[in-house]
């Protein structure tokens, strides 16, 4: 086997991938005297040959802990798919090249959905011929759309960023004492999951959120008119959560009825944005009432400000259950989350095939929402409270966060 191991972050980043990164590296440094490389710009940055030592640039503890609170992908990220073996070989042939070139034995990739399927790829390209690297997934998104774990790291993070701002939101939009409807646009394609977490905001200081729009419900244009007209009726202020990714019955995305141009990413995914301020121009045009349409869009992936402890602190650890799994010569697998109890908060790590989790998506469960499709029940805000729990706050430096990147 290679000495040495090597590790990639792709896909949108987190306020908490680079914990992982930093569980991988600091576990891979305990177990080798060979190198840890990192891969630069993902699997697409390998191709081109863009390696970093990580080993001559995260030396020291307090590298690591700024490593652990720095947002975003400290090595860069990339939207590339990896073709299947039998569609383009070569692409493989010149991967396992580079990686005989770097004395690679473990190769660990943190991401999401697309980011598994590269793993599991690599995994079945490498048992055909016979390589004796060990590849390992290590599950990230603020989605929770991977399957088979009971959350995802970065979730928590972004869930306590939504229901702060929503609160922050419902104060602000109840100052004029008018009607006004304010429509907030949160990420999520077709897993409403962070819209979801909207619901966080109603507690004993805040009346929370007057309707929640997610993307496993059809959406009617129509029935959300009525809807919004029927509690303005009740209240001035209406604050409504609505994900992007919100679709009609014919399965065209809501965003879609707007003249925005969109684009298809390397995966085929359409580009989402508009939701918002199409509905906001529908309530105007139908309701007497001013509107307001907010995109949180990119701010709630990295909001390293109010990144949750718990959250960090699992991205930690299934970094470096995935370097422990690997030196321990398992292949082809993501490191999970297992939730033991609720009351107190309990979880554990496991190893779950990434065949089951590649090219799936883990919706919400439809029996966690109200009969008229606008709110959250209990059993998610049991689900959710836990992994937005306790701070880290960031290291201050001259009034503002200290992080740490490339060179």
């Amino acid at each position: 086997m290679g000495k040495n191991a090597i590790v990639g972050q792709s896909g949108g980043p987190t306020s908490v991938i680079n914990a992982s990164l930093a569980g991988v590296v600091e576990a891979c440094m305990s177990r080798t005297d060979g190198k840890v490389y990192g891969m630069a710009h993902g699997i697409e940055g390998l191709l081109q040959g863009k390696v970093l030592d990580l080993s001559e640039t995260l030396k020291t503890s307090l590298e690591i802990e700024f490593l652990k609170r720095t947002p975003s992908s400290y090595l860069g990220s990339c939207r590339y798919k990896l073709p299947a073996p039998e569609d383009d070989e070569a692409v493989y042939e010149k991967l396992f090249e580079l990686l005989k070139k770097l004395d690679i034995g473990w190769f660990f990739y943190i991401g999401g959905n697309d980011s598994m399927d590269t793993i599991g790829k690599l995994a079945r390209y490498g048992a055909q011929v016979g390589s004796e690297i060990r590849f390992m997934g290590v599950p990230k998104t603020i989605d929770n759309d991977l399957m088979c774990t009971d959350h995802t790291p970065g979730y928590g993070s972004a869930a306590k960023y939504i229901g702060t701002v929503m609160k922050e939101v419902i104060r602000d939009a109840t100052v004029y004492g008018t009607n006004y409807v304010t429509i907030v646009e949160i990420m999520g394609r077709n897993a409403g999951w962070l819209t979801a977490a909207a619901a966080l905001a109603r507690g004993d200081d805040c009346e929370g959120v007057d309707m929640i729009c997610l993307p496993e419900v059809p959406f009617h244009v129509d029935r959300f008119l009525a809807k919004v007209e029927a509690m303005q009726k009740m209240r001035k202020s209406v604050v409504i959560a609505v994900s992007e990714g919100v679709k009609l019955e014919d399965g065209r995305y809501v965003c879609e009825l707007s003249d925005d141009a969109r684009f298809v990413d390397a995966f085929g995914h359409k580009n989402l944005t508009g939701t918002a301020r199409y509905l906001c121009n529908q309530v105007a045009a139908h309701l007497d009432t001013k509107t307001r349409s907010v995109e949180l869009s990119l701010l709630q992936r990295c909001a390293g400000h109010l990144t949750s402890r718990t959250d960090i602190t699992e991205a930690y650890q299934v970094g470096g259950a995935a370097a422990k799994a690997a030196f321990e010569g398992v292949t082809g697998k993501m490191v999970a989350l297992k939730r033991l109890s609720n009351e107190p908060y309990q979880v554990t790590t496991e190893l779950v095939d990434i065949d089951k989790v590649a090219n799936y998506e883990k919706k919400v469960p439809l029996e966690w929402v109200n009969a008229n499709f606008t709110d959250m029940l209990h059993p998610f805000l049991q689900y959710a409270r836990p992994l937005i729990q306790a701070e880290l706050t960031p290291m201050y430096i001259a009034g503002l966060p200290r992080h740490i990147i490339t060179c």
